[in-house]
């Protein structure tokens, strides 16, 4: 590829980050292909060119400028990042074990592994996060008229109860989504635009998370997505979008670099906060001893 930031290997950018990246710079007429590409991502950019243009109401040569943008030599050379990442996103445990079976166990063993991997993907992770993607989220985050509603997959549900753990210490209002379905509807049958919702949807991604996306931001509520560069299909329907590597030491994805990424938004949260953030701290622990007991 032409463009360094799309690179063939595992901790590239990946396309619909790139095309997040750099909407700033794209005209109208572009800034609809790429809002295009991203509600129906990938599959908008796996036809024609043409069919592309018709979707995105814009000229077949302004389907090929963006992509120019993008850094991209032509429509196949796109199609043909978008068939990489699809394969990357259906990567298993159980395919990624299978094929270290394939190649061999490596000889160095874990611990060296995991120092060799961890460190790189929490450094390039924060390093490629757009700061204007942080800086929107914070400002939600610390908007106390907003109430908090963070929900995660099977794994990632860990990042949404430790984000609102946090939260619930420096601004309150904040909850995570229970399991149980009355629980759930009593919840959100009131959500409206004084909403906000985290949602945490790495690869393989989980239809129930796009569908509450869907219902949620159709009453007016706001999503702030954490997920990996391939970018789940809640992006196209999500306020701000913040990405995470996935590189591991095992054939599971790692979640490290994206528990930093969520250490440094409830940073950057207390920051803009400043002395409100301290008094509720200074309560919280005041009901704690009142209440901890209890």
């Amino acid at each position: 590829m032409s463009n360094p930031d799309l690179v063939d290997e595992p901790h590239g950018v990946g396309v619909a980050a790139l095309i997040r990246q750099r909407l700033g710079e794209c005209s109208p007429a572009e800034r609809r292909v790429a809002r295009t590409l991203l509600a129906a991502y990938p599959s908008a950019g796996l036809g024609t060119v043409a069919a592309l243009a018709e979707r995105a109401e814009v000229s077949a040569p302004t389907v090929l400028r963006f992509l120019a943008r993008l850094g991209f030599g032509g429509y196949p050379e796109f199609q043909r990042a978008l068939r990489d990442e699809l394969a990357e996103r259906e990567t298993s445990p159980l395919s990624a074990y299978r094929a270290a079976e394939r190649t061999g166990s490596p000889p160095e063993g874990a611990l060296p592994r995991a120092a060799a991997t961890l460190p790189e993907a929490v450094a390039g992770t924060l390093a490629e996060l757009p700061q204007g993607e942080l800086d929107a989220a914070v400002r939600l985050f610390a908007d106390q008229q907003l109430r908090v509603t963070a929900v995660g997959g099977r794994f990632s549900g860990l990042l949404a109860h430790y984000l609102v753990l946090h939260l619930m210490q420096v601004r309150g209002g904040s909850r995570l989504l229970p399991a149980t379905p009355v629980e759930r509807t009593d919840m959100l049958v009131d959500v409206g635009r004084r909403d906000l919702f985290a949602l945490f949807d790495f690869r393989r991604y989980e239809e129930p998370t796009l569908a509450l996306a869907r219902e949620v931001t159709t009453r007016g509520a706001k999503v702030v997505l954490f997920t990996d560069r391939w970018l789940s299909p809640v992006a196209g329907l999500a306020e701000v979008v913040l990405p995470s590597r996935v590189e591991s030491p095992s054939p599971y994805d790692s979640f490290v670099p994206a528990l930093a990424l969520v250490e440094t938004l409830v940073a950057a949260v207390i920051d803009r906060l400043g002395p409100v953030a301290g008094t509720r701290l200074k309560a919280m622990e005041a009901a704690q001893q009142t209440f901890g007991s209890a």
